[in-house]
């Protein structure tokens, strides 16, 4: 009784190992079997990202007798261990530069808003020479904020109107 039993249970599985391959679409061989290697790889290369966030001095602004300040962030993230600089240029006004720049009118007047960059609240001007009024830095792989502080001195009020500059932020790495 045992034999035929275990005569059934041979069957089946013999069965079962020979249906497997049929039924998975699967070959089985067993002539021997060889191995090779084969490399995954990725070469990571100095980079950085460099992303801006407006600075808006207000919507409500009037007469320009006491300075006005606001900041803004810059978004930069850099390979790890990449050393950066993060510069800034003049902007678009007209007649702008570092060390005086200015907003001018949107309208059809040429009036213009003088105003700094700065590095630090009330620090020095942020421009784009690497190595003198630049702000450098090292990448970890990840976001780095960095803060834009802005500042338009007591001046003259120039006529009602929407002035604007445009910011160029350049990362060098």
């Amino acid at each position: 009784m045992i034999s035929k039993s275990l005569s059934r249970v041979a069957l089946v599985a013999a069965l079962g190992a020979t249906a497997l391959p049929l039924l998975s679409g699967a070959a089985v061989y067993s002539n021997g079997s060889r191995t090779a290697t084969f490399d995954v790889t990725l070469k990571i290369i100095a980079d950085c990202i460099i992303a801006t966030n407006t600075l808006d001095f207000g919507q409500t602004q009037g007469v320009l007798a006491t300075a006005v300040t606001g900041s803004s962030t810059l978004n930069v993230t850099c390979t790890n261990t990449t050393p950066y600089n993060v510069g800034l240029s003049a902007g678009t006004g007209t007649g702008s530069t570092i060390a005086a720049r200015v907003m001018s009118g949107t309208g059809a007047n040429t009036s213009t808003v003088g105003y700094a960059l700065t590095q630090t609240s009330g620090g020095a001007n942020w421009g784009n020479t690497q190595g003198t009024d630049t702000v450098s830095g090292t990448g970890t792989g990840t976001l780095q904020n960095l803060t834009v502080h802005g500042n338009i001195p007591a001046q003259a009020t120039p006529q009602p109107d929407t002035y604007k500059s445009t910011i160029t932020a350049t990362v060098y790495f």
